[in-house]
């Protein structure tokens, strides 16, 4: 080998080792968030990255790529490098899209490292003020005299709201009338309104106007009383075994290294646990969590599993 040829050489593995010994992040971070500014999971997205760009001395740019119930933004990381630069902050809607879309692009858990839950977010079943019930018996037993007359509001068929009340009818053994809306806000008008009677949502949604008296909360869908709204008796004290929860998640494409994993895990966790944003996510109506990655591992599989089981038995499907 040439001289020159060897110190080029030399200058390349060099260089190829000062990459490695950087630390992580070396360059600017990604949140990449499949729902809109604005919506409770780029809050959460944003909240998170204000903490932890000062840690980590880079800046932390939120991607919103809106568009098929968060599974673009879902795919786009998937197939992004796994260097732990391009993250996936999700939505609990990553345990059920796999079940209403046959032919992703990804696979929710080969594709993926799972590496903590944010929070969790009771859904709160809340009616118009106008509705004579007050209790989940009282909803269950106007439903029974009333067949098919009680609509409740979704964000769409196969989210979460949709689910929620899908379980609900199973279990109770009711009729409600599904209206699809697009998106948050405007199922939530529509409940507000009148021109639906319940919708099943998260209490980030609903605390504004649980405050102001435009609706009324029934009962949260957490199988005990959540600390966000502890006065509120949940689902299961009537209907044993209900539960339907939202949650905020990150994971990073599947091939990303250990250490990466390990160093954002142990990051975002430490945010997590800052009373400051323990204090602000209870403020937005979520309850931090920071669980450990194999403790995620397990609750997403859990939840993809359940969540097709209940989507094939109600013959859900993507409009």
């Amino acid at each position: 080998m040439k001289v020159r040829e060897h110190v080029a050489l030399i200058a390349l593995l060099l260089a190829a080792s000062a990459v490695v010994a950087q630390p992580y992040p070396a360059k600017p971070v990604r949140f990449v968030v499949g729902f809109p500014a604005g919506g409770t999971v780029d809050v959460v997205a944003r909240g998170l990255a204000q903490r932890l760009s000062p840690l980590w001395g880079q800046p932390i740019v939120v991607d919103n790529r809106v568009g098929a119930n968060g599974t673009i933004a879902t795919d786009h990381v998937a197939k992004s490098a796994p260097d732990g630069l391009t993250v996936l902050m999700a939505f609990s809607s990553h345990a059920i899209n796999p079940a209403l879309y046959p032919k992703l692009g990804y696979d929710a858990q080969r594709d993926f490292v799972p590496i903590t839950m944010i929070a969790s977010v009771p859904n709160l079943l809340v009616v118009h003020p106008s509705m004579p019930v007050r209790t989940v018996r009282d909803l269950i037993a106007l439903a029974k005299a009333h067949p098919e007359q009680i609509t409740y509001a979704s964000s769409g068929n196969g989210s979460p709201a949709h689910l929620s009340a899908e379980l609900f009818k199973k279990m109770a053994n009711v009729t409600l009338l599904h209206v699809a809306y697009k998106g948050g806000p405007p199922h939530i008008a529509s409940v507000i309104s009148g021109e639906t009677s319940l919708v099943f949502t998260t209490v980030m949604l609903a605390l504004p106007h649980l405050k102001t008296g435009r609706m009324r909360a029934i009962a949260v869908t957490t199988p005990q009383h959540t600390q966000v709204l502890p006065q509120v008796p949940s689902v299961a004290e009537t209907l044993p075994g209900y539960e339907s929860v939202s949650w905020y998640g990150v994971f990073v494409p599947r091939a990303t290294p250990t250490a990466i994993a390990e160093k954002l895990h142990a990051d975002i966790t430490r945010v997590i646990q800052l009373p400051d944003f323990r204090a602000w996510l209870l403020a937005q109506g979520a309850e931090p969590v920071a669980s450990g990655q194999a403790e995620f591992t397990a609750q997403v599989n859990k939840e993809l599993a359940a969540w097709r089981k209940l989507v094939v038995e109600i013959g859900a499907k993507v409009e």
